[in-house]
């Protein structure tokens, strides 16, 4: 039955653990920000805890390929549950209760490390033991369980604890489901990574994943995975504000914007599937590139056309989350791109989506107020066209030895 749906049996409580991890991290993912702002932070103390917390994030996502190729998955994952607990002692028990920004702000900024060195490095662990010809898949449900956990389960357990226990000890609990989860994943998950694959720790092996970028196919895949997440991290920026002028309240933003990502958690499975049956970069190319910028397109026109029309709206929103997916295949193709430093490889897969977080909200911040909401989207509909023009070009060694007629192996005909 496992391998009928492409779920990795040897993985399956890596699996498990992942998804009630990402309950305990994303507790406070959709509340924390206003939150604070109502007990008194002003808005730019609040934007700046957040922004600290994103730049660890995306050194935190580089340093799991690194850490997984040195010091296996399962001590790379501890590592980042470490991070994780004592980032919370300290922004919780010390800083949250007086809003001492002094303490908050080093300790988010550790917590910021936690997630991705447990979740990233479970996913090159996947890439690490899953079979070729079922990859896609196999990352498609790394997605999913990611996803159901973070931007899901974790907002709907806030959604009904905060009335019953208030927000401060909803954070305290969401270590409860950080501890379980990681020990699911790390110490129930009982499948082995190859010795081939860890290297010994040393400095030459950090210089890697940044030397590794001298490869056009990882910077080329670098960019296609910054351009991933444009439209993710960007439109929560300027919709509400956009969708405002055609009569949409906030509360409807949000219930539609809930809708795309639970939409997207399936659609990571679907295009997993998608991706081993018809090709990763044709899957990445049509649906994640070009379909993906047409429906910004649609984005943009639809309240123009039909006004305040909700239900339309939101399948037109809902779009987002099925084109988002078509990128899954990328988490499967890119450790092939360098299969000599798969760790290094990851780490820039990884800094790719952490980079997203950054360019996305700066494109909406630099041209909303001149070019307005539409500008905005067709900036975002031309990255993901330049994203579909350079997959065809992120092609593994083998493939490209093979163009140049000095080796043949057709093992990896599943790539297209």
């Amino acid at each position: 039955m496992f391998n009928k749906i492409g779920l990795p049996k040897n993985l399956l409580w890596g699996y498990i653990g992942l998804t009630i991890f990402m309950i305990g991290d994303g507790v406070e993912q959709a509340w924390i920000s206003p939150y604070l702002v109502s007990r008194g932070m002003s808005i730019e103390d609040a934007s700046l805890l957040l922004t600290i917390y994103g730049v660890t994030v995306a050194i935190s996502a580089w340093l799991s390929g690194i850490f997984v190729q040195t010091l296996g998955p399962r001590k790379a994952m501890t590592f980042g549950l470490i991070a994780f607990l004592i980032g919370s002692l300290g922004f919780i028990g010390l800083g949250i209760y007086k809003l001492n920004l002094s303490i908050m702000l080093p300790f988010y900024a550790i917590r910021g490390f936690g997630y991705p060195l447990f979740a990233y490095s479970f996913l090159i662990w996947i890439n690490y033991s899953s079979p070729l010809k079922t990859r896609g898949a196999a990352v498609g449900w790394f997605w999913f369980m990611f996803s159901l956990g973070l931007s899901v389960l974790g907002p709907f357990y806030s959604s009904i604890a905060i009335p019953v226990m208030g927000h401060i000890n909803v954070l305290w609990s969401g270590l409860i489901f950080v501890i379980v989860g990681s020990l699911l994943a790390i110490f129930a998950n009982k499948d082995k990574v190859p010795n081939s694959e860890v290297h010994k720790l040393q400095l030459s092996e950090f210089l890697k994943g940044l030397t590794i970028l001298k490869r056009k196919q990882i910077s080329l895949g670098l960019i296609v995975k910054t351009i991933n997440g444009l439209a993710q991290y960007g439109l929560a920026v300027f919709m509400p504000i956009y969708l405002a002028q055609f009569g949409y309240s906030t509360t409807e933003w949000l219930h539609m914007w809930s809708i795309v990502f639970t939409v997207a958690i399936f659609a990571n499975l679907f295009f997993g599937f998608v991706g081993d049956k018809f090709g990763w970069r044709n899957t990445i190319q049509w649906v994640g590139g070009v379909a993906y910028a047409i429906v910004l397109v649609l984005v943009y026109f639809t309240p123009h056309i039909v006004g305040h029309n909700y239900l339309v709206m939101t399948i037109v929103l809902s779009l987002c989350g099925v084109t988002m997916a078509g990128y899954v295949p990328l988490s499967a193709l890119f450790p092939l791109l360098a299969p000599d430093n798969k760790g290094a490889a990851m780490s820039i897969l990884n800094l790719g989506a952490g980079l997203s977080t950054f360019l996305a909200p700066a494109i909406a911040g630099l041209f909303f107020k001149s070019l307005g909401a539409g500008g905005v989207l067709f900036i975002y509909a031309g990255c993901y066209i330049v994203s579909a023009i350079l997959t065809p070009f992120l092609k593994t060694p083998d493939e490209l030895s093979r163009e140049n007629n000095t080796i043949n192996q057709p093992n990896n005909t599943v790539i297209k």
